[in-house]
């Protein structure tokens, strides 16, 4: 444990909504550098929480104390953006205080992550406003970082940009997010936030299931020795939990099979001309595409893309933000004409959609008028099932089944939302982006529907751990029309895709190397002294080069008649001005270029 004095503590601190304390007694302590996740069923008060920590609300009880002079910096999990004329406006707003001399930082920042300056908030998609918002919680420099779901929307480069960032960061962190591999790569401590307690592990995410596990069979030891009632939601969180544990084991070795059996498919389709039906291939497909060609304002999203899916098949998106993901969805189920090529569905096909903008719930309507409008049994999978029982499997108390849809969380409507798509009868199930918004236990409880879905599922998904625990293969879109599948897990498509290796198939290729990224030689270990040098000079030197251009400017914005006045003075200042915004930007390329190649040794 560090023996530094922590920068924030938390000690009696006390909040309550209403009737309902949120947390009571809670305490903690941040230590300069501290990389924490923050985890907690959903609506135990973590955002909360980050929002007490950040200043934005105020505990009703609490003895806080920040060391002077720290600066926090806090990335709430939705932005209202469209006060901003531009993303790079919303950028520049983390400054404290407005100063161009410190633009640069925000050119840096953009540049880094690949974030489109100049576009209107109001257009933008929500993983370029996402960016936005990490860039305006970075640039301010703060020594405590709070970052509420940030990984929500972003696409993989993104992702793993992020864990850079937060890997490298010199300062503290705290992050909430439902990406078990992002927090498993970023987190070296762990707070839990657990019926209004707060405990604290120093150990990162990747141990938080062993915790978990500990804690929860202590907590009903002691209950038990004491003689007391032992407390029945904590009983039936402990249960869940340890079936889960006992099912990943099974699942994994049925995914296993999926896959293997995807490769043989693989193998025999090529060889079968797909004009002929093969007797068994016919009455096991369900979609077959032949040659796919889609096209937007000149950009080809699709090219020359063929597949046959099969009976069983969890086909599973991935690829950036824009590579066309949707548009390939909808085109392979027939949503959306292709310009070119062709698409056939198998018969009696019977699709359900997951709907996560959950417009179809009516926030008036009880639970249980929701999933059962008349009576008190509801149809699913082959027999009925009472009301409550199938609430149950959703993670809902029987008191929740006459609660009003208004009343539940975010993740309870996600929660309910699932249990209404997956109460249809369907054997082709279609998901686009479901795990955006969905906390742990209802991430858990996804992969357990879907690993007993005896259908057809395509699934569009950011989320690797997830994606490696459902998909049996991946359709890897690069952004430039080209399309690969990969049987296996999203861990090793990236792999393979960092790597560069190629497949025994088809070549999948690293994307082009970005702009100023500067490759890691495989004996350099740090910096070179001049490159540490300039990298240290070089914002000094730019800010000056800032300074003499505004100074140049201003001369001649106030003195309108210079031109007509003196000729050889004016044409001289323009000059120079010139000279020193080249100067600028060389400087500012050459800064990013070597602070990339830092991050790349390290």
């Amino acid at each position: 444990m560090s023996t530094e004095p922590p920068i924030l503590t938390l000690k009696n601190t006390k909040l309550t909504f209403g009737v309902k304390p949120i947390f009571s007694g809670l305490e903690l302590n941040i230590i300069k550098g501290d990389k924490i996740c923050l985890i907690g069923r959903n609506g135990s008060g973590k955002s909360t929480l980050l929002k007490v920590l950040s200043g934005v609300i105020e505990a009703d009880e609490s003895d806080m104390f920040i060391q002077p002079g720290i600066k926090i910096s806090y990335m709430p999990q939705d932005s209202d953006c469209n006060q901003f004329d531009t993303l790079r406006d919303v950028v520049l707003s983390g400054l404290e205080k407005y100063d161009s001399s410190l633009e640069y930082k925000a050119d840096i920042l953009i540049a880094d992550l690949k974030i489109a300056q100049n576009q209107k908030p109001a257009t933008c998609s929500g993983g370029e406003i996402k960016k936005a918002m990490l860039a305006r919680a970075l640039i301010s420099e703060p020594d405590l970082l709070l970052l509420d779901e940030p990984t929500n929307h972003l696409d993989i480069e993104t992702i793993e940009k992020l864990e850079s960032i937060i890997q490298n960061f010199s300062g503290a962190v705290i992050v909430i997010s439902h990406d078990r591999a992002f927090l498993k790569n970023v987190s070296h401590k762990t707070f839990w936030l657990d019926r209004g307690l707060l405990r604290t592990n120093e150990k990162g995410f990747d141990d938080f299931e062993r915790w978990q596990d500990q804690v929860l069979d202590e907590e009903i030891t002691a209950q038990k020795y004491l003689n007391k009632k032992i407390d029945e939601e904590l009983v039936w969180l402990h249960k869940g939990v340890t079936a889960r544990r006992k099912r990943n084991q099974g699942r994994l070795r049925r995914l296993q099979a999926l896959r293997e059996e995807r490769r043989t498919q693989i193998k025999q389709i090529p060889s079968i001309d797909l004009e002929i039906e093969a007797g068994e291939l016919k009455s096991k497909m369900v979609i077959e595409a032949k040659h796919l060609y889609k096209s937007y304002n000149g950009r080809e999203l699709v090219k020359d893309f063929s597949i046959r899916v099969l009976k069983g098949n969890r086909l599973g998106i991935v690829g950036p933000n824009g590579a066309g993901k949707t548009t390939l969805l909808k085109l392979i189920t027939q949503k959306l004409e292709p310009d070119s090529g062709h698409v056939r569905l198998g018969k009696n096909l019977t699709e359900s959609y997951f709907d996560q903008n959950r417009d179809v719930l009516d926030p008036k309507k009880t639970l249980w008028k929701t999933l059962c409008p008349h009576g008190d049994h509801i149809y699913v999978h082959g027999h009925f099932l009472h009301v409550i029982a199938y609430l149950k499997q959703f993670l809902f108390k029987p008191e929740q089944a006459e609660a009003l849809v208004s009343t539940l969380s975010g993740g309870e409507k996600n929660r309910l939302m699932l249990a209404l798509t997956l109460a249809k009868e369907s054997n082709f199930l279609v998901m686009d982006e479901p795990t955006n918004d969905l906390d742990m236990d209802t991430l858990d409880l996804l992969q357990d529907v879907l690993s007993d879905y005896e259908g057809t599922i395509l699934i569009i998904s950011h989320d690797r751990d997830f994606m490696d625990k459902v998909a049996t293969s991946l359709l890897y879109m690069k952004g430039n029309g080209t399309i690969y599948e990969h049987v296996g897990t999203y861990t090793s498509l990236l792999e393979k895709l960092n790597e560069q290796k190629p497949y025994e198939k088809q070549t999948i290729k690293k994307a082009p190397q970005k702009l100023f990224t500067a490759e890691k030689t495989k004996n350099s270990t740090k910096l070179s002294y001049k490159d540490q040098r300039l990298y240290e000079v070089l914002p000094s030197e730019i800010s000056e080069l800032e300074k003499q251009i505004a100074d140049i400017e201003n001369i001649l914005l106030e003195d309108s008649d210079l031109y007509t006045r003196d000729i050889k003075k004016f044409e001289s200042l323009t000059q120079k001005l010139e000279d020193l915004k080249t100067q600028k930007s060389l400087k500012e390329d050459l800064w990013l270029e070597i602070s990339l190649k830092s991050d790349a040794l390290n």
